[in-house]
């Protein structure tokens, strides 16, 4: 058996060295070292065998099994390198070729205002607050002094999931959520998504996007909130825009104001963007009502404060010349590609 194991070894060498690729080389592996190989079922015939010469032939068949598997490793190896070589000398990179074209996006005109709003008043001290879409019409209405029988809560005007669920129409209830967690002073912005049953036109959208400003402190006053609000025009717009107040009624605010500013493009003189007026509206504001501090666990007669609430699609129009609202939601790269 000794004899025949060499047989084997000189044959298994030869065939290792004959291969011509991996694949050859593999079918040698299964041939003298597989399941059914030749060396293997050797050392399954060992049964057969005289206790004296099982350990002299098994140790034998296990030397030959080491040496071709090192021979075929080693082949292996070297059909692997030859394959590189090849790879490297057909394949050649032309370095100096132009790449493809790369096309980059930029950041949405909305998140663009929205950054731009958050970065103002995060340098003035506020806080940014986040809260559910899906809300509660108590939050939504009625701690923001807004009774059952108010306009606002009518079924032409906002989306209701339940008798007591609705899409939020302002992010107001943010600002109520605020106060009824944390204790004064309070100063806040709430940005996000609000839902409201409008017709699509060239200004309206059933969903837009607004940010909600909150101050509640002691001795607020109405000229904080002025202040506040030509501190944010002239960062936003520019360092000339002024801001007037005109008498308003919310029914979360007393007294209530819609702020306009001085319309960019023309300065004032009126022009197409601010249909020759001089003035563009751009939010609305107030001194937070007192039924809503209590309705919120806080103490009017200690605390006040102010709200301000704005569309963010309004700002980006102003900002960037955009006379059509359905241009930020149509998602055409010709237009979205200018910002």
């Amino acid at each position: 058996m000794q004899e025949q194991i060499s047989q084997i070894k000189e044959k298994a060498l030869e065939a290792i060295q004959n291969a011509k690729d991996a694949k050859e080389l593999d079918e040698v592996r299964v041939q003298y070292l597989g399941k059914k190989g030749e060396l293997t079922l050797i050392l399954r015939s060992m049964g057969g065998l005289s206790p004296e010469e099982r350990p002299v032939v098994g140790s034998l068949v296990n030397q030959v099994r080491d040496e071709l598997e090192a021979k075929i490793e080693e082949g292996e190896k070297s059909f692997a390198n030859k394959v590189i070589e090849e790879r490297l000398a057909t394949e050649n990179i032309d370095v100096t070729e132009p790449s493809k074209k790369m096309t980059l996006g930029s950041v949405h005109p909305i998140t663009q205002v929205v950054n731009d709003v958050k970065e103002i008043f995060i340098g003035m001290g506020y806080q940014i607050a986040d809260g559910p879409e899906v809300e509660l019409a108590t939050y939504n209405f009625d701690k923001l002094n807004t009774p059952p029988d108010h306009p606002a809560r009518d079924v032409q005007d906002t989306f209701y999931v339940t008798d007591d669920i609705v899409l939020r129409s302002q992010t107001s209830p943010v600002q109520a959520r605020v106060m009824e967690t944390q204790k004064p002073p309070i100063k806040v912005i709430c940005p996000g998504a609000v839902y409201r049953s409008d017709s699509v036109d060239a200004t309206h959208s059933p969903v837009f996007h607004q940010i909600e400003g909150l101050v509640i402190d002691k001795n607020i006053s109405m000229a904080d909130l002025k202040g506040t609000l030509e501190m944010f025009a002239k960062k936003c717009l520019g360092e000339k825009t002024q801001i007037r107040f005109r008498p308003h009624h919310f029914p979360f605010t007393e007294p209530s104001a819609e702020a306009d500013v001085s319309c960019f493009v023309c300065g004032g003189k009126g022009c197409r963007v601010c249909k020759g007026e001089g003035w563009i509206e751009l939010l609305g504001c107030g001194m937070v009502h007192p039924n809503v501090l209590r309705n919120c666990n806080i103490d009017p007669e200690e605390y006040s404060g102010f709200a301000f609430g704005f569309g963010v699609e309004r700002i980006a129009m102003a900002k960037f010349g955009i006379d059509d609202m359905r241009l930020l939601y149509e998602n055409d790269v010709r237009f979205l590609k200018q910002f």
